[in-house]
C-alpha cells in the first residue's frame, strides 16, 4: 500500500500539521492501494499563506514567461502519462485502456488548447472604436481555491489550474480524497516543472474539513468547484459572507432527442455514450427521447447495446467499463435501479446486482429502462450509473418540452438529418451545450451548464477569463 501521507505547499512536499488517514480503496478489488491524509486547518492555513505570499510576483511575471511553464508542463505530463494512468485506474476504476487512451489524454488536450487560446488573450482590449481612450483590462483574481471531483480527475484539475497559472492567480487544489493519487502524480509535474514556490499548492481533505476551511478563508478570493448540485449549494451559502467569486460546475441529466430520421448509428452511439465511464459523466446523455415511429426499434437496439457492453475489471486490457467508484455510490445506484422498478418503468437489460461472475468490486449492471415518464425518480435525479431511461415523445414539441422539464441544464443532444430542425432545437433547448448528430464540440469550446448545472465557463478563452477579474479603464494613452 503506497503511503502518501504529504502535501505539497510552498514548492516542496511536506507532513501534515495534524490529520487522521483515509486509505484509497480501489473499486475493482475493494482493496486499499494507497493511505492519505486528510489536512487540518493548520495545513489549509500554511497552503493558503503561501499563495498569498507568491501571488506579487506570480501576478507580475510576463505572460509569455508563465505560458513558457505551462508547456513545460505539458512535456512532463506527457512523459509521467503512464503514471497518472495508474493512478486513475486504482483510484477511481476507470480500465487501463481508457486511462490512458481519455482520462489522461482529456488533460494534455486541454493543456494544449490552453496554450493555443492563450496565445490570441487579449489582456488590455480597446473597448470598441467609438472611443480610442476606453479600454477594458483583464487582471488576476489572487488566491484561488480549486476543487475537483474523482470521476474525471485529470480533465477536471487542467481545466482550473492550468487557466489560473495563465490568468497569473496563486492557487490551492484539493482533489476528491476518493481519487487523490492522479492529483499528487500531476503536483509532481508542477514541481519538476519549476514554479516558484507557493504558486501551485495541494492539500487533501474532505469537502466539510480542507473544503469548507477554503471555501470561508478570508484571504481566498474565488471557488471553483467541480462535483454535486448539493455541494455547489453549500459551497455558494459559505462563500457569501466573503462575497468571493464562485464558479461551479455541477450535475446534469441531459436528454438524447432521437427523431425518426435520425442515423442509423444514434441509438448506438447514445447508449455507449451513457454506458461511458461507467455512466460517471456529469455530461451522460442519461434520458434518450426518441420519437414513437421508432421506438420499439431503439429499445430493442439500447438492450443489445446494454447486453454486449463488457464489465471487467479495470487492470484488465480491453474496451470494457469498470467499477463504479466506491461502495456508497454503488448502493446509491443500486437504490435508484429499484426506484425505477417500483415506479413502473420497464426493465430491458440489467438491474440490480452484480454481474454475472463477479464477486466483489463495486460493478453495476449496464441497465436499460423502457417507458419511462419525465415524472420518474430515474428521469429527474442524476444516477451517475451505467443507467439508460427511454422515454418515447411525438413531436418537435413535445420533445422540447420534455428535455426541457428538468432542474439540470448542462448538454443536451439531438440525432436527426433536417439542419433547419436542429438550428431550431439547439436555440431552444435549455441547457449550456448542445451536441447533435455525434459531432462533439471543437477544441477550445468551452464546458459548462445553467441552472442547477452551475454556470462556470470551463475551456479556452473562456475558461481563462473565468479566473480574471475585468477593469474599465478611461483616458487610456495610445494602443493597448
Amino acid at each position: 500500500m503506497l503511503d502518501k501521507r504529504q502535501f505539497y505547499i510552498d514548492g516542496k512536499w511536506v507532513a501534515p500539521a495534524a490529520a487522521d488517514d483515509l486509505k484509497v480503496i480501489d473499486p475493482s478489488t475493494e482493496e486499499p492501494v494507497a493511505v492519505i491524509s486528510l489536512g487540518g486547518q493548520a495545513d489549509t492555513d500554511a497552503a493558503v499563506a503561501a499563495a498569498k505570499r507568491a501571488f506579487p510576483g506570480w501576478s507580475h511575471t510576463p505572460p509569455e514567461q508563465r505560458l513558457e511553464y505551462v508547456r513545460k508542463i505539458l512535456d512532463i505530463y506527457k512523459r509521467r502519462a503512464e503514471d497518472i494512468a495508474w493512478a486513475i485506474t486504482h483510484e477511481m476504476g476507470a480500465p487501463a485502456d481508457m486511462s490512458i487512451r481519455d482520462q489522461v489524454e482529456s488533460g494534455s488536450s486541454h493543456i494544449q488548447n490552453f496554450i493555443d487560446a492563450f496565445g490570441e488573450f487579449e489582456f488590455v482590449r480597446r473597448h470598441g472604436p467609438a472611443d480610442a481612450q476606453t479600454v477594458i483590462s483583464w487582471e488576476p483574481i489572487g488566491v484561488v481555491a480549486l476543487i475537483t471531483p474523482w470521476n474525471w480527475p485529470m480533465n477536471q484539475v487542467t481545466l482550473k489550474v492550468i487557466p489560473a497559472l495563465l490568468a497569473g492567480d496563486t492557487m490551492i487544489l484539493k482533489p476528491s480524497e476518493i481519487a487523490p493519487l492522479s492529483s499528487m502524480v500531476f503536483a509532481e509535474v508542477l514541481d519538476e516543472a519549476g514554479l516558484p514556490p507557493g504558486v501551485f499548492n495541494l492539500v487533501n481533505g474532505d469537502g466539510q474539513g480542507v473544503g469548507t476551511q477554503l471555501t470561508v478563508h478570508p484571504d481566498v478570493e474565488m471557488i471553483s468547484f467541480t462535483g454535486s448540485t448539493r455541494a455547489g449549494i453549500q459551497i455558494s451559502r459559505a462563500a457569501a459572507d466573503g462575497l468571493k467569486k464562485v464558479a461551479l460546475e455541477l450535475g446534469g441529466k441531459g436528454a438524447n432527442l432521437i427523431f425518426a430520421d435520425a442515423d442509423e448509428k444514434a441509438v448506438v452511439r447514445g447508449a455507449r455514450h451513457c454506458f461511458y465511464n461507467s455512466g460517471q459523466s456529469c455530461n451522460a446523455p442519461t434520458r434518450m427521447l426518441v420519437q414513437r415511429d421508432i421506438y420499439d426499434k431503439a429499445v430493442d437496439t439500447a438492450k443489445e447495446v446494454a447486453e454486449k457492453t463488457a464489465v471487467a475489471s479495470a487492470h484488465e486490457a480491453g474496451r470494457h467499463i469498470g467499477p463504479v467508484v466506491s461502495k456508497q455510490q454503488w448502493e446509491k445506484i443500486q437504490d435508484l435501479i429499484q426506484k425505477g422498478i417500483d415506479e413502473g418503468a420497464r426493465l430491458v437489460a440489467g438491474g440490480t446486482g452484480l454481474p454475472e461472475g463477479v464477486n466483489r468490486g463495486y460493478f453495476v449492471r449496464p441497465t436499460v429502462f423502457a417507458d419511462v415518464s419525465n415524472d420518474m425518480t430515474i428521469a429527474q435525479e442524476e444516477i451517475f450509473g451505467p443507467v439508460l431511461s427511454i422515454i418515447p415523445f411525438e413531436d418537435e414539441e413535445d420533445a422540447v418540452r420534455i428535455a426541457n422539464d428538468t432542474r439540470y441544464g448542462l448538454t443536451n443532444y439531438v440525432q436527426t438529418q433536417d439542419g433547419e430542425r436542429r438550428n431550431r432545437l439547439a436555440r431552444q433547448l435549455r441547457s449550456g451545450m448542445v451536441e447533435m448528430n455525434g459531432q462533439s464540440r471543437a477544441p477550445g469550446s468551452f464546458f459548462g451548464g445553467i441552472g442547477r448545472s452551475g454556470r462556470a465557463r470551463e475551456g479556452g478563452i473562456w475558461g481563462i477569463e473565468e479566473f480574471m477579474d475585468s477593469k474599465a479603464i478611461s483616458g487610456w494613452h495610445g494602443e493597448p
